[in-house]
């Protein structure tokens, strides 16, 4: 059964379970980040780029890749053991840009946009904080799309503040994304 295909109940908090990913749950990794980047991009960008990205950014290998490295971490948010949202946090050389040994970075949180509103995104993110502080981070990071104005906004609520930008590639479309910090 298709993630598209199942139908929530008005869910609770305390029905959200956060459990870590392995490589066995590609499958499930695969389908929950294509469907929560279509469902949050698709209106606003061209279709053939968002393929293009879809395709090559959660390809089976590139995620399992991502799965096995150590300096990587994935999480699923699940109701009813059904996968609503995901988790990926990035430290030491996996981060994407910053590298730095006392950041963490948050390269994702997605939520299935049913769940939009009901603190799965909340919890994800706690998540986040919560490995950055046993990893003794100083600091958290991330990117987010300036078009993106949720999630500017969710990252605003929790105390993240701009602090440069840089360049991210939807297939052959340059975006720029509003790089934000949050000092532990």
């Amino acid at each position: 059964m298709l993630l598209s295909e199942v139908s929530y109940p008005d869910y609770k908090m305390d029905n959200i379970e956060i459990i870590r990913a392995t490589p066995n749950n590609v499958a499930q990794l695969q389908e929950i980040s294509i469907q929560t980047f279509s469902e949050t991009f698709s209106a606003t960008n061209d279709e053939q780029h968002m393929k293009k990205y879809l395709d090559e950014s959660f390809a089976t290998e590139k995620l399992t890749a991502e799965l096995n490295n150590p300096e990587s971490e994935f999480y699923f948010a699940t109701v009813d053991d059904k996968v609503v949202g995901y988790l990926k946090v990035n430290f030491g050389q996996a981060q994407t840009e910053l590298k730095d040994d006392t950041g963490v970075e948050i390269e994702r949180i997605y939520v299935l946009q049913e769940f939009y509103g009901k603190k799965v995104g909340q919890i994800l993110y706690d998540k986040a904080i919560e490995i950055a502080r046993q990893l003794n981070a100083i600091f958290v990071w991330l990117g987010v799309w300036e078009e993106n104005h949720r999630a500017l906004a969710f990252y605003r609520k929790n105390g993240f503040i701009p602090f440069d930008k840089h360049i991210f590639r939807l297939g052959d479309d340059e975006q720029t994304d509003i790089m934000m910090k949050l000092e532990l």
